[in-house]
């Protein structure tokens, strides 16, 4: 039975769960169940906290979990490994400090900065050759600086209203971008395909519709350049020989520019339909 570890409350929790029944599996009744068993596919669900997961999974405890990729890297456990990018949650980290006062990550030297994620930053730092003095704190970190117990920060950065708000700008690269992943342990386990096709599935479907529409028989090479599909459009035959259906996927975002041309060209009882699952 493969052991999935899911975030069990946070920004990663909801959307976890979507995914996971959209792709067919059961989920909790009551937000404080911490294990659910789902025999009808073999799995079996532990809901831990998210900073949590990676750790589980890393011991081989637990086989597969969802969790941000930040969490991952922050707690620094190489057996713990990101085998699918989940498409949500996503989220930069960025240095802060004041106004003025740092112009590249290299100012840094020596100094103090304080962050919810000391694992990630530190091994950032490693990385260019900078020594610093972690402040670790599990929130409020803009307020860090301004109340003396860091000279910099470092964060999640969203517009940067809340950093200017605490006196503090941006400066030096991008830490890390991050976003909800599909993670595993050290053994390969039975099952972890199976669910790799089916969270592949439920996005495909959240990035895909399926479009259909009646054309005139001779514009169907023009309306290909238009919307060609995943490899190529099913065209069918109509009573009226001069017209045929055809149906395509197409991505979601930009579907009704793909719908007027289409209408330009001549197409008519033109449909989007939503996918709710897939396999490629």
């Amino acid at each position: 039975m493969l052991r999935i570890a899911v975030p069990n409350k946070g920004s990663l929790s909801e959307t976890a769960a979507e995914m996971l029944s959209e792709a067919g599996y059961a989920g909790r009744r009551d937000s404080k169940q911490l294990h659910l068993i789902d025999a009808a596919n073999d799995v079996e669900f532990f809901f831990l906290r998210p900073r949590d997961i990676a750790t589980y999974v890393a011991s081989g405890a637990l086989d597969v979990g969802i969790t941000g990729r930040d969490l991952l890297l922050d707690v620094r456990m190489p057996a713990a490994r990101e085998i699918e990018k989940l498409g949500f949650a996503g989220s930069t980290f960025r240095f802060a400090g004041r106004p003025g006062r740092f112009a590249n990550v290299e100012d840094l030297e020596g100094l103090r900065i304080a962050t919810a994620f000391p694992g990630l930053v530190d091994a950032f730092l490693d990385e260019h050759g900078i020594g610093v003095d972690i402040v670790p704190l599990d929130g409020a970190v803009e307020s860090a600086v301004q109340l003396g117990v860091a000279d910099a920060i470092a964060d999640v950065v969203e517009t940067g209203t809340t950093l200017r708000q605490a006196g503090l700008e941006i400066f030096g690269p991008v830490i890390l971008e991050s976003e909800a992943v599909l993670i595993a342990g050290p053994q390969e386990a039975e099952g972890i395909d199976t669910l790799l096709r089916r969270l592949r599935g439920v996005l495909v479907a959240r990035k895909y519709v399926m479009l259909d529409y009646d054309l005139p028989a001779d514009l169907v090479d023009r309306a290909v350049e238009i919307a060609s599909g995943m490899e190529s459009p099913t065209v069918s035959p109509l009573r009226d020989p001069e017209w045929v259906a055809v149906r395509v996927m197409v991505p979601r975002k930009g579907v009704n520019k793909v719908m007027d041309d289409l209408y330009e060209l001549g197409a008519r009882a033109i449909l989007v339909t939503a996918i709710d699952n897939a396999r490629l």
